[in-house]
């Protein structure tokens, strides 16, 4: 088998979609699979439509995700460069050598004149194609219109008819009548290259061996075809991957919720959890395995496992996972991707947090009850900010004019405490149930209220030890007097 060598080709028009990053994911898989190498290239041609820093924001989710590339931008080799729009001297070389051997040509036709083609054909009811009237051109008439300062586009010259195979890993052989192409440019007037062009020239040029990518770009692959049988060279082998559809099994949108790797970073999913679901998205090993660490799902990747249906995005899921990795992780690695969070909720520097073995305590104890960690900086704010409130539902339910009382019972046993550790905590709130004659939730409901101003948290115990014992007893008397002020108990 020859050296696998795939490649990742964003273009940078914003920051990396959902798509993209499983894109990504999948070469990286198969790369690390086969011993080969991933290669990473910039798209940039289309300036038009680039956004400035997009490329900067894709690296970063890419290392942050832990998409590790060979060679690329900021790892070069032996092929590079891997911006397109510093190949354009390579673009160049490729496109005159079609010129010179009549495998392409100068197309002079002004946007007016394929308008007016566009329009004559579409009352006739046939789908536009290009009537080729540059290539019927001689060659002193080329020679003519060059000299009087037209910049043409260049265009393949395509066989009149015929079919064109792509004989795809996951699809299977998928066949493309020659009449349904025309000759389509591949240099535009401007100086740069087409998509496709770009593509074909960078893919050979790299000697990728695979092209592993959405199934979007199906229809771009017989015209790259058609490139590298011009060129005189060898295709790589191609797999285009299912298409990730919402829910409702229409395009994913905005409107579905967060679709780029950013928005997930920064509403507190981690890269481990993402990355999981990615690879469950039109991949099965087939075991019914649904966790895996990287190198767990490097081991069973196979394409011949990939779905040819389309794959549903299930953030609702994805969510669910992300619980699953806070839970499960050790607690060093949710701290790393917490602390900003953190700081953000609390308003605070790392000096006043109370240091590591305090934050990995607390960590333990929150993670449980949270699925991102945006829930997990908002549990945890109790633990560093003043109470700005209760919950007010909580409030209506649990502080009720029986539990000014309790609470000032528990704030004074708090304060008495010889031990101030869960067990003795817990024993003492048994013994103070009984001895007010209620049951055990009547107190816990209304001290955790009390301490965190939420009705959900981590154990109540744990929550008091984490506080200590003055803050306890304060906020336990400080809801007590809220119920009174509230309530009129006396």
């Amino acid at each position: 088998m020859e050296e696998v060598r795939v490649r990742f080709a964003p273009s940078p028009t914003g920051y990396l979609h959902i798509g993209g990053a499983r894109t990504a994911l999948f070469n990286w898989l198969f790369a690390r699979k086969c011993g080969g190498h991933f290669i990473l290239r910039i798209e940039d041609t289309d300036m038009e439509r680039l956004k400035e820093d997009s490329a900067g924001q894709i690296l970063s989710s890419l290392k942050w995700l832990g998409l590790d590339w060979d060679e690329g931008p900021d790892r070069e080799g032996a092929f590079g460069p891997y911006w397109q729009s510093q190949r354009r001297d390579v673009y160049q070389k490729n496109v005159d050598w079609l010129v010179e051997n009549k495998k392409a040509y100068p197309c002079f036709c002004t946007a007016a004149e394929l308008e007016a083609e566009r329009t004559s054909q579409k009352a006739a009811g046939k789908p536009f194609r290009y009537s080729g009237a540059c290539r019927r051109l001689s060659g002193e008439a080329v020679r003519e219109k060059l000299t009087a300062g037209f910049k043409p586009a260049i265009r393949l010259a395509l066989p009149a008819e015929g079919e064109v195979t792509v004989n795809d890993l996951i699809h299977g052989p998928v066949v493309f009548r020659l009449d349904q192409l025309d000759d389509f440019i591949i240099f535009k007037s401007n100086g740069m290259p087409t998509y496709n062009f770009a593509c074909a020239v960078d893919d050979h040029a790299m000697k990728i061996s695979h092209v592993l990518r959405a199934e979007e770009h199906l229809s771009n692959t017989p015209k790259q075809i058609l490139l590298y049988n011009a060129l005189g060279v060898k295709p790589p082998v191609f797999a285009h991957m299912p298409m990730i559809l919402a829910p409702d099994r229409s395009k994913l949108s905005k409107r579905h919720g967060a679709t780029s790797v950013e928005e997930f970073r920064g509403q507190g999913y981690l890269p481990e959890a993402i990355v999981n679901y990615l690879a469950l998205l039109g991949w099965s090993p087939g075991s019914g395995q649904e966790y895996f660490t990287p190198d767990e799902a490097i081991n069973q990747f196979e394409l011949d496992k990939m779905s040819k249906k389309a794959a549903v995005y299930d953030v609702k899921k994805l969510t669910w996972m992300n619980g699953q990795y806070l839970s499960a992780l050790p607690a060093e690695r949710v701290l790393a991707e917490a602390m900003p969070f953190l700081r953000a909720a609390a308003g605070l520097e790392d000096k006043h947090f109370g240091g590591e073995e305090y934050l990995l305590k607390l960590v333990d104890i929150v993670r449980v009850r949270v699925k991102t960690l945006t829930e997990l900086s908002g549990a945890a704010r109790c633990f560093f900010c003043a109470l700005d409130g209760y919950d007010q539902k909580g409030a209506e339910k649990y502080f009720s004019p029986q539990a000014a009382g309790h609470l000032e019972l528990c704030g004074a046993a708090v304060e008495k405490a010889e031990r101030f550790d869960v067990a003795a905590l817990e024993d003492i709130y048994n013994s103070l149930a009984v001895q007010a004659g209620v049951k055990l939730a009547e107190l816990i409901h209304p001290s955790r209220l009390a301490l965190t101003g939420r009705t959900v948290s981590p154990g109540l115990f744990d929550v008091m030890v984490l506080l200590g014992r003055e803050l306890t007893a304060k906020r336990l008397k400080a809801a007590a007097c809220y119920i009174r002020g509230r309530t009129g108990a006396p």
